[in-house]
């Protein structure tokens, strides 16, 4: 169960999951399917749309009670705030022995880009304890579920995953996006992928190519911050050099179309930009990136590092080096989507892999 299924990370992440979990599986969407919900729905996965028209409508609930009940379902899964909310009560009421959430987005001070207010913290805690366990993306999350009062031991970490083999460089690909985006082959451009919003800090890069004359960005994503951003561009010193790609689910493509990938985020819950774009051959330039912070440094040893505090000039200097593809390096094999998807299925059927212990399901899953 998921919010929606517009292009975002947790959308993918799902999408990609569902073609590696062991068991027989069906999706809900408490808004609409779109594009990447009519793709599931090709890949032959029923998918549920419940038509909730926002965060308030009440009336979804009996909806998404009586479609988890006729379901029969041994586990729900939830994933991002809204569908974790609604769906652990829901599959509470409807009697689901197993209540799985994965928590994506908790930032410090804000959750999928709203506020951590005192009452959405609260509503978390509260629905929180009606579920048999809650995933989070990295440590650094498992870390912030347990200051807002999530017991420790109903955290586990499963890292989101990646198939590498999606991304790898094709040069096809490479000049076709860069025809189709009217970028010049002999042009050294840094990009990124991500929803466009102020926590996300591409206004930085733009000040950095703004400074760097001959760097050119690629910005893929969509947001609220995209009429900003595009004014931003529109400045004399940097104007022709940014192009806004929009949402995409080709990810692949974009990155293939780069020179550098540039994730200047100074707040993540994991960094699958920057694995996908090392996945890629790209050397990357990161602030925040849990999936990197913990590992050593020779896993990734492309990934320049720059401080929270690094401004224009340092992100210019860093985009602006030609270094051309590089290998995959051992960061991204370490979260291969196969594994982390084993890791699930055991979360499913009574395990918790993080740590060891088991917890009997009341009934098997449907396979």
């Amino acid at each position: 169960m998921i919010t929606g299924l517009e292009h975002g990370g947790a959308e993918h992440q799902l999408a990609l999951l569902l073609r590696h979990l062991p068991m027989e599986c069906e999706v809900a969407t408490l808004t609409h399917a779109g594009v990447l919900g009519e793709r599931i729905r090709g890949g032959g996965v029923p998918v549920h749309e419940l038509g909730m028209r926002g965060n308030r409508d009440l009336a979804a609930l009996p909806r998404l009670v009586r479609l988890i009940r006729d379901g029969r379902y041994g586990v729900v899964h939830t994933h991002l705030y809204r569908a974790c909310v609604y769906g652990r009560v829901a599959a509470r009421l409807a009697g689901t022995p197993r209540i799985i959430a994965t928590e994506h987005s908790l930032g410090d001070g804000h959750i999928e880009g709203r506020r951590t207010t005192r009452a959405v913290r609260a509503l978390y805690r509260a629905t929180e304890r009606l579920g048999t366990v809650t995933v989070a993306v990295s440590p650094t999350v498992a870390a912030r579920l347990r200051a807002w009062g999530v017991p420790p031991g109903r955290i586990t970490v499963i890292p989101n995953g990646i198939d590498a083999a999606a991304f790898a460089f094709d040069p096809a690909r490479r000049a076709e996006t860069r025809r189709r985006l009217g970028i010049p082959m002999d042009a050294h451009v840094a990009g990124t992928v991500g929803r466009l919003v102020p926590t996300k800090r591409i206004d930085l890069l733009i000040g950095a190519a703004a400074r760097t004359p001959g760097l050119r960005l690629l910005i893929a994503g969509d947001g609220p911050e995209r009429a900003r951003l595009e004014r931003l561009a529109a400045a004399p010193a940097v104007a022709g050099r940014v192009v806004f790609a929009g949402g995409t689910g080709d990810v692949a493509s974009v990155l293939a179309a780069l020179d550098v990938y540039a994730a200047p985020s100074a707040q993540e819950t994991f960094g699958l930009g920057v694995l996908e774009a090392l996945a890629a051959g790209l050397p990357a330039v990161r602030t925040a990136c849990p999936a990197l912070d913990d590992l050593p440094p020779d896993d990734a040893p492309h990934a320049t590092r720059l401080p929270a505090a690094a401004g224009p000039d340092a992100w210019g200097a860093a985009l602006a080096r030609r270094t051309g593809r590089v290998p995959v390096p051992a960061a991204v094999h370490r979260y291969a989507i196969a594994e982390q998807a084993a890791k699930l299925a055991r979360l499913y059927t009574g395990g918790m892999p993080s740590t060891g212990r088991t917890r009997p399901a009341r009934e098997s899953i449907p396979t």
